[in-house]
Parts: structure tokens; C-alpha cells; sequence
């Protein structure tokens, strides 16, 4: 009697389809939190983070190096393997950076400090593969799962449909051009930054002061009329509830530091508690 050898080869699927289903969620109105890594780029957290229920990941890759550290591929792999977008902010604009962060995987790209239309058009030529853009092609790596495509057509537009361009408004001179941020074609999100924001409103880390409340509903208000979805980082539900009332689409809601720091402070106090009361 034959042998056969069997196989565990896995079956192709399509790289683009964890951003595109993303994109579409957008476009289905879905309110979606994300979160946030500010520096522990660890492949629990992907996990932590998926069972909690948060529908992306958003990377903070402008203030540590996280571009920098090995695994970080790692992280973003990990990040796909189980169905969490990730959004991750370049360190600066320049077609390396955000070259390395799309073929590490990410499904969108925020782009820090934006100012003008034209530094949305330079980013969204840097994503566009040819001939929208000028992407260079690398069907590699964590973009394409590491496995070659079989229609290499049919996945250059489907990628170029695939990703997500986001405008991060954070300094008044945005403020001032919200208008031409927000109608620049290519544009699939627009994010308020509340502390930075907030500090270029004169009231530093006061989210809910009128005039940064006031600053941000403007960004907002030029969202809803050109149909970008807009999000921010709230102070809490209270005021994320106020905000969704208003036509706020997506948070990036807490970073692992501070569910730490407020998880490590809230255990300890209990126990001293406990033991005040022995």
C-alpha cells in the first residue's frame, strides 16, 4: 500500500485584507478604540490587548526607538497573526522610515506635527505603489506575511487600497490649515493629539478646558464635512461618550505605561489598605 506525504503548509490568504477590513469598518460608521504602545514593544501586549478587546494597535514611534529595536517586526507580526491593525506614527517624514514601517506590516501610518497639504501629499506618494505613488516594491516581509504574492497586479493594488494615511493635528499652525489638512485627497483619518494640543491652546494637559474642548471640535467639525473619520485621546468615557455624541469615530484610548503605573498603584494602595484595617 502508498504512503502519502502529508503537509502543514499553510493556505494563502491575502495580506491586504486586515487593512482593508479595517478601512471598511471606517466606512460603516464602527466606533473603534485602540491601544496605544508607548514603549514596551512586547508580543504579550498584542495578546493582552487583543483578548481586552481593542479593535487596533497605534505605535508611538516618534519619541523612543522603537524603529531601532529588533523586534519590533517581531511585535507587528504578532500584531497580524492575530487580526490587530496596527497604526504606528513615523519618526519623521522620509520615504525610509515610512518605507520600513510598511514593510514591517502596518496597516496605516500617522504622521506627527502635520502642518500642510503638502506633507500629506509627500507621505501618501511614500505609501502609493506605482502608479499612484512611488513605493518601492519588497513582497517579502511582514507586509506580504513572508509569502511571495501569486498575482503581483492584483496585490500592488489591493496594498495601495489597503493602507491608511493619517493626519495627527497637535500645533495651533494645524489648527490654522485644518481646512486643507482635512480636504487633502489620500486622507483616511484625522487625529487630535489633546496634549500637545492642548499645550499649544495655552492650558497644558487639560483636555476638557473650553479652549482646547472648543479647538478640537472645530477639527472635528471640518471632518464631518468632508467625511473623514475623526479621532482623539479623551480624558475618560465620560467625555469619550460626549465626544462619540458629536461624531468622534476612533480613540486611541490608554498605553501600557499607564495601565501599569495605574494597575501597580491601585494593587498597592489595597493592600496597604488591607493591612491599615488588620
Amino acid at each position: 500500500m502508498g504512503k502519502t506525504i502529508g503537509t502543514n503548509r499553510a493556505p494563502a490568504t491575502d495580506p491586504t485584507a486586515l487593512g482593508r477590513t479595517f478601512k471598511q469598518r471606517l466606512r460603516d460608521g464602527d466606533i473603534l478604540l485602540g491601544g496605544m504602545i508607548m514603549d514596551i514593544v512586547r508580543v504579550p501586549i498584542v495578546k493582552l490587548y487583543r483578548n481586552a478587546g481593542f479593535d487596533f494597535i497605534y505605535m508611538d514611534n516618534e519619541h523612543v526607538h522603537m524603529a531601532g529595536l529588533p523586534h519590533m517586526a517581531d511585535f507587528v507580526l504578532a500584531a497580524r497573526d492575530n487580526q490587530m491593525p496596527i497604526i504606528a506614527k513615523v519618526p519623521e517624514l522620509t520615504r525610509i522610515e515610512a518605507g520600513r514601517l510598511l514593510e514591517a506590516g502596518v496597516c496605516g501610518i500617522q504622521l506627527p506635527r502635520t502642518e500642510t497639504r503638502e506633507q500629506l501629499r509627500t507621505l501618501y506618494d511614500y505609501m502609493q505603489f506605482p502608479p499612484v505613488g512611488s513605493r518601492a516594491g519588497a513582497p517579502i516581509y511582514g507586509n506580504v506575511d513572508y509569502s511571495w504574492p501569486k498575482d503581483d497586479q492584483q496585490w500592488i493594488e489591493n496594498a495601495n487600497e489597503s493602507l491608511l494615511l493619517v493626519a495627527h493635528i497637535e500645533t495651533r499652525a494645524a489648527y490654522e490649515n485644518i481646512d486643507e489638512i482635512v480636504s487633502t485627497p489620500g486622507v483616511d483619518m484625522v487625529y487630535v493629539g489633546p496634549y500637545d494640543f492642548s499645550i499649544s491652546m495655552g492650558q497644558p494637559g487639560d483636555y476638557d478646558h473650553p479652549d482646547v474642548a472648543q479647538g478640537i471640535q472645530r477639527v472635528l467639525d471640518a471632518c464631518l464635512e468632508h467625511k473623514v473619520p475623526f479621532g482623539t485621546t479623551a480624558s475618560g468615557p465620560e467625555a469619550a461618550a460626549r465626544w462619540i455624541d458629536r461624531g468622534t469615530q476612533f480613540f486611541e484610548v490608554v498605553d501600557e505605561l499607564s495601565l501599569i503605573a495605574r494597575g501597580a498603584a491601585e494593587t498597592v494602595d489595597a493592600y496597604r489598605k488591607a493591612v491599615e484595617s488588620a
